[in-house]
C-alpha cells in the first residue's frame, strides 16, 4: 500500500527519524519503484517551490518531498506547506520533519489537523529505554537477547543508538540469533569496562567458576587490574546501598536517592538473594585489600585479583 500523502515526524532522535523518512520512501517504492526522493534541508524550502515540486510533470512518476527541521519555516512557508496539506497532489507524498517542541508548534498542530500521519521518534535519554531499543533491535533482525545482556552490550558500546544498531545487527548476524552475556564480551573484548563489570556481577552473583574465568579472560586481553578492581568496588558498593534501602521499596522510588538507575537497582535487588550485612563488609575489605595489592603492593597482581573474587563468592555464600 502506498504511504499516506501527509507524514509529520516529530523528535530529534536521528537514527528514527532517518527510519521512519525511510519507511515512507519503501512503501512508495513499493507501488512505483521510479519514485523520486527530493530530500529538502533546513533553508532548503524557498517561497513558491513547493507549488513548483508538486505540480503535475509531463513525465509523470511519484514524488516523495522530505521536509527537514520544518520548526523553521518562516509564517509565510508554513502558511504555503498547510495550504497545500490542504490539497495534497496525487503521487506526491510529503513528509514534515519537526524536532518538536514549542517551535513551530502552529505548523505541527496544522499538518496533524491536516490529516497528517503523525510518527513519535523522540530522544531516547534513559539507560531503560537504551535496554528497550536494544532488545527490540535484537528482535527486528531476528534474534533474541535477555535484559541482561542487552545492558552489557549498553555497558559496551555507550549511548549511540546507531552504534548500538549496528553492534546489535553484528551481533545477531555472527551469533545466529541468540545473545547471550559470553557472545557480547567476546565481540566486544576491547571494552575494559565490560570485561570488569563481567567480573563483577559473576563474582556478587556466587559463579566462582564463572567469574574467574572471566577474570583470566580479562587480564589476558590487557584489562589494566585497577579497572577490575574498581569494577568489583562498585558491585560491592551496590549491594551495601541496595542492601541498606526499606525492603520492598520500588526501583523507581530509589533510583533518585541511590543515584542509580532503576534497572541496575532492580538488578542488584536480584543480586542481594544469599548475602548478608556481615558478607558485604567482608566483601568490601577484601575489595580494599585489592585496590592497594594492585597499585604495588602485591608482587602478583593477577593472583591478588583471584583472591579477592574468591574471598568475595565466600562471602556470600557464609552464613
Amino acid at each position: 500500500m502506498a504511504p499516506e500523502a501527509l507524514s509529520l515526524i516529530v523528535g530529534d532522535e536521528e537514527l528514527l527519524v532517518d527510519r521512519a523518512v525511510g519507511e515512507v520512501v519503501a512503501a512508495a517504492r513499493a507501488v512505483d519503484g521510479e519514485t523520486e526522493v527530493i530530500d529538502l534541508g533546513a533553508g532548503g524550502l524557498e517561497p513558491g517551490r513547493l507549488a513548483e515540486l508538486t505540480s503535475p510533470s509531463l513525465f509523470g512518476g511519484a514524488k516523495v518531498i522530505v521536509l527537514r527541521a520544518a520548526q523553521d519555516l518562516g509564517k509565510d512557508l508554513s502558511a504555503e506547506v498547510l495550504k497545500y496539506a490542504k490539497n495534497p497532489a496525487e503521487d506526491v507524498y510529503l513528509v514534515a520533519v519537526h524536532h518538536g517542541g514549542a517551535k513551530g508548534k502552529a505548523f505541527a498542530d496544522g499538518l496533524a489537523k491536516a490529516g497528517a500521519r503523525k510518527i513519535a521518534c523522540p530522544k531516547v535519554t534513559k539507560a531503560g529505554e537504551r535496554v528497550d531499543f536494544i532488545r527490540t533491535e535484537i528482535r527486528r533482525v531476528g534474534g533474541k537477547i535477555s535484559a541482561d545482556a542487552a545492558r552489557t552490550l549498553l555497558d559496551a558500546v555507550g549511548n549511540d543508538l546507531r552504534e548500538l544498531a549496528g553492534a546489535c545487527s553484528q551481533l545477531v548476524a555472527d551469533t545466529g540469533g541468540r545473545v547471550d552475556d559470553a557472545s557480547v564480551a567476546r565481540y566486544y573484548q576491547g571494552r575494559a569496562e565490560v570485561s570488569g563489570f563481567n567480573v563483577a556481577d559473576k563474582a556478587v552473583e556466587g559463579n566462582l567458576g564463572e567469574a574467574l574465568e572471566q577474570l583470566r579472560w580479562a587480564l589476558a586481553t590487557g584489562v589494566p587490574p585497577v579497572l577490575i578492581v574498581s569494577a568489583l568496588a562498585q558491585g560491592v558498593r551496590g549491594l551495601a546501598k541496595v542492601g541498606g534501602a526499606p525492603r520492598g521499596a520500588r526501583a523507581a522510588g530509589l533510583a533518585k536517592e541511590l543515584g542509580m538507575p532503576p534497572w541496575k537497582i532492580e538488578r542488584v535487588q536480584r543480586q542481594l538473594r544469599g548475602w548478608s550485612g556481615d558478607g558485604v563488609a567482608r566483601a568490601m575489605t577484601a575489595v580494599t585489600e585489592a585496590d592497594a595489592a594492585v597499585k604495588g603492593g602485591a608482587a602478583d597482581p593477577a593472583y591478588a585479583l583471584e583472591k579477592t573474587v574468591s574471598t568475595i563468592v565466600a562471602a556470600r555464600n557464609a552464613r
